[in-house]
Order: C-alpha cells, then sequence, then structure tokens
C-alpha cells in the first residue's frame, strides 16, 4: 500500500481534506494529528473498518477504540442515554482531551467497542481532527496511530515509521499540544470513575460533578481483566530496551542513576537517562535527554514519548528515568511512564 503524506502544518488543505475524509467513509484508514497524540482513523460505524485498525496496530481486538465526534448533537446517534454528568463535562471540557464512557447504542458495531455495551467518546480540539472528522461522516474511531505496545506518536514521523505501507494516509499537522492520551472517565457507574488519567485531572473533573473515584483496574495485573478503556490491560508505550524507573528523594535518585549507568558502560551497555532541565547536567555517563522542566510540566507530557522513540533510534540497551510528581500532570506522566516499564521501578 502507497501511504499518502499530506502536510497540514501550516494550513488545512481542503482538496487534501476532501480526500482524506472520502478515505474513511469508503472504509480505509488515516493518520491525523489531535492535541494529545496523532491518532489513527476510520469509519467507527463500519465493523471492517475497526477491524482494519486492529490489524494494522497490531493491537488486540478486547481493547476499546474511541470514537470521536465534531459536535455535541453526534452525541445521540452512538449513545442509548446521555446522563446530566455527561452534558456538564462536555461543556467543561469539549472540544478538549477528555473522554467519556457512556451506554452505546445500536449504531456502533461490537467491533468498535471491543465487544462491549459501552462507547468511548471524544471531541478532540485539534483544527485539522475535527474537519476530518467532518469531511468523514462525523464518526471516527481512533487509537494511537502507533504500532500496539510502542511509544505514543507525537509527530507524524513517529507515524510513519510505525504504520507506511498499512494504511492510507498520514495528516502532518506538526508537534501535538500535550503529549499524553485523553483522560477517560466511565459514566456508566453510580460513582463516575478515571479510568485513564490526563490532561483533566481527577480534581477538575471533581469540580464539575462531585465525587469521582480513580478505577482499580489500573493496576489490574489479572490476564483474565476485560478493559473497559484503552489502554488498561496491555502494556504500552514500551521503548525496545528495558525501562527502570528510580524513585526517591532527588539527590539519592541522580547519585543511584549515575551509578546504574556507569555499571552499564562497565559491562558494555549503553544506558539512557530521562531527566528534566534542572539536573540533566549532573550526569556524566550514558546518553542524557531531558524531558523538559518541572516548573512547566507539559514540556514534560508533550517529549517523554519522543525520547522513548530517540533511545530506541540509538539503540540503548537500558533507560532509567527520573520520577515525574509534578503538582496536574504527575498521576498521568507516571501512568504511561509505569506502562512503558512494565512497573519496573527502584526505590530509593
Amino acid at each position: 500500500m502507497n501511504t499518502i503524506r499530506a502536510d497540514m502544518t501550516k494550513s488545512i488543505d481542503p482538496d487534501l481534506m476532501v480526500l482524506a475524509g472520502s478515505i474513511i467513509r469508503s472504509g480505509g484508514l488515516v493518520a491525523f494529528p489531535t492535541e494529545t497524540v496523532y491518532g489513527l482513523g476510520g469509519n467507527a460505524l463500519d465493523p471492517e473498518a475497526s477491524r482494519r485498525i486492529y490489524a494494522a496496530k497490531g493491537r488486540p481486538s478486547d481493547n476499546p477504540l474511541i470514537v470521536h465526534i465534531a459536535d455535541l448533537g453526534s452525541l445521540s446517534r452512538i449513545v442509548s442515554r446521555i446522563p446530566d454528568s455527561a452534558l456538564a463535562l462536555a461543556d467543561a471540557f469539549w472540544p478538549g482531551p477528555l473522554t467519556m464512557i457512556l451506554p452505546r447504542s445500536s449504531e456502533v458495531p461490537s467491533e468498535t467497542t471491543g465487544g462491549l455495551d459501552t462507547v468511548a467518546v471524544r471531541m478532540p480540539s485539534h483544527p485539522v481532527a475535527l474537519e476530518l472528522i467532518r469531511k468523514s461522516g462525523g464518526y471516527i474511531a481512533a487509537p494511537s496511530a502507533n504500532t500496539s505496545g510502542r511509544p505514543s506518536p507525537t509527530r507524524a514521523q513517529h507515524v510513519y515509521d510505525d504504520l507506511n505501507g498499512r494504511i492510507d494516509m498520514i495528516i502532518d499537522g506538526g508537534p501535538v499540544g500535550i503529549g499524553i492520551e485523553s483522560t477517560i472517565i466511565d459514566l456508566t457507574e453510580e460513582v463516575p470513575m478515571v479510568l485513564r488519567p490526563g490532561f483533566i485531572s481527577i480534581d477538575m473533573l471533581r469540580a464539575v460533578v462531585g465525587e469521582v473515584r480513580m478505577d482499580p483496574g489500573l493496576r489490574a495485573d489479572d490476564p483474565s481483566f476485560r478493559p473497559k478503556a484503552p489502554g488498561m490491560k496491555y502494556r504500552h508505550y514500551a521503548p525496545k530496551a528495558s525501562l527502570i524507573i528510580v524513585e526517591g528523594e532527588e539527590n539519592a535518585v541522580r547519585a543511584r542513576i549515575e551509578e546504574l549507568a556507569r555499571e552499564a558502560e562497565e559491562n558494555g551497555g549503553l544506558a539512557g537517562i530521562i531527566a528534566t532541565d534542572e539536573d540533566a547536567s549532573s550526569y556524566t555517563h550514558g546518553i542524557v535527554r531531558s524531558a523538559g522542566t518541572r516548573s512547566d510540566e507539559i514540556t514534560i507530557s508533550r517529549t517523554l514519548f519522543g525520547i522513548l522513540r530517540e533511545f530506541d533510534d540509538l539503540h540503548v540497551s537500558v533507560i532509567y528515568s527520573e520520577a515525574f510528581d509534578t503538582p496536574q500532570l504527575g498521576t498521568a506522566i507516571m501512568n504511561r511512564l509505569l506502562k512503558a516499564a512494565g512497573h519496573q521501578v527502584i526505590l530509593v
């Protein structure tokens, strides 16, 4: 398959957007930018398109897809009941990086929902994403546009590296703004539950709908556990090298990572180190990359996946990362980092 690359980094090309919409309407796949990460889009109401998404990514078919819409009126077709809490959250955070789990209507095929009777829905804020949704018929199923398990794509080149020849088109909208996937909240429970942390924090959600809990499924390691949302069951975001998080008091963390990187060199390996602007220069061994600054935590979320991919290209033998317990995004960043590390953590 010849994958078309469409450059929309400066402006939306109307002709290419019409083409992209027609590809999705005819059952094809188009990767596109959102404010979170790049998505791999297919017609959410076409079961065969959802099967193609799973095949292109090598994604397990019980891992649900998120349906992307461009206006609130579209919700009634794919959802059997819209609770007041959903309308309140939509008013507060849509368009934006929030996904809601709602009871699905019969219009949504089980292939899109991973066989569940619920559907994950969000309205992205990226102008390219919104225009593509409108041009394609209003309903795009889109997981992240990467090979399943690999770090999520924050640039079009990441998508090309993983999916060139497997999908019909990649729309290049430049680097994404947030860099980690949307917050997912389940509104089908008696008490709303966060199934995946993201830019919209639990405190922000509570300010709108009251009591909200973190779902214990976030930590489930039972192989029979059935995910209600993307990213809950399978290892995600993983680089090729083993990733280990070092957590504790700052000076002790730096000393331990420095020691581990030196040991890797002595054993003929090469360590990658994920640090921040505040302390990256203190490391003398390994290849050091700063994820950003702790005083502006979105710089960390925006660059983390790109660093993991860069270390793949540099063929490091092991990666050591500082922990990032920052105020708003710390929970979301550490969720992604822990999944990428397979929960390998050294406490110092």
